[in-house]
């Protein structure tokens, strides 16, 4: 059976590019005797600068999202003003003069204090957070999750895990120079006291007895 006119005349050249590759793609011309293109040579589409952006904004949004999980998955303090008070808040590197009670979630209170000095880096993670947000002279109640109190560890009354309820109340604070030089002036007052007593003065040995007229 004769050959059609035209079909298959220039070889295998002339035949239509494979699927999938457009007009773009397709080579102009092959050098004699080559079987096939190598894919070295074919040209990457760009992309374009409305899809560059799509792609840019899919990312952020990705970002964004995990960010506003992490922080929704994080547990926080409860904190809630009683009473507001004034002036600055204190720092970690601070110390603070409070009262408190501290309560479990039964009612029980593990702990009470009129006047405790403590250093705010000192305590747990959720109680040294909350004295930073509070003002002098103020009153607060805090709720402190166990990943940011005592975890899963018992610490004497207060089992582990333990969720803690604070009501406090900021009555001063200092910074941490200012009370190192605050102990030394004490230092030096009982060191002079000392001096004097063993020198002869009120209430020494070899002095007149506290109280009694000088001459």
């Amino acid at each position: 059976m004769a050959a059609r006119p035209g079909a298959f005349a220039s070889g295998p050249c002339d035949a239509a590019p494979p699927i999938g590759l457009t007009d773009s793609f397709a080579p102009t011309a092959l050098a004699e005797g080559s079987a096939e293109m190598s894919v070295t040579t074919v040209p990457l589409r760009p992309v374009n600068k409305g899809g560059l952006w799509l792609m840019w904004l899919g990312v952020i949004a990705l970002i964004v999202a995990a960010a506003a999980f992490a922080w929704h998955m994080t547990p926080r303090i409860g904190f809630e003003v009683v009473k507001e008070g004034s002036g600055p808040s204190p720092t970690k590197a601070d110390v603070v003069l409070v009262k408190y009670e501290g309560k479990l979630a039964d009612g029980t209170v593990f702990d009470a204090n009129e006047q405790a000095p403590m250093q705010v880096a000192q305590v747990v993670p959720g109680f040294s957070e909350a004295l930073t947000r509070m003002r002098k002279g103020g009153e607060y109640r805090i709720t402190i999750p166990p990943q940011l109190g005592y975890g899963d560890r018992a610490v004497g009354p207060i089992p582990a895990n333990s969720t803690l309820h604070f009501t406090v109340t900021l009555l001063d604070f200092r910074s941490e120079a200012e009370v190192r030089a605050m102990q030394q002036q004490m230092q030096q007052m009982q060191q002079m006291q000392q001096q004097q007593m063993m020198q002869g003065g009120p209430g020494g040995p070899a002095g007149p007895p506290p109280g009694a007229p000088q001459p």
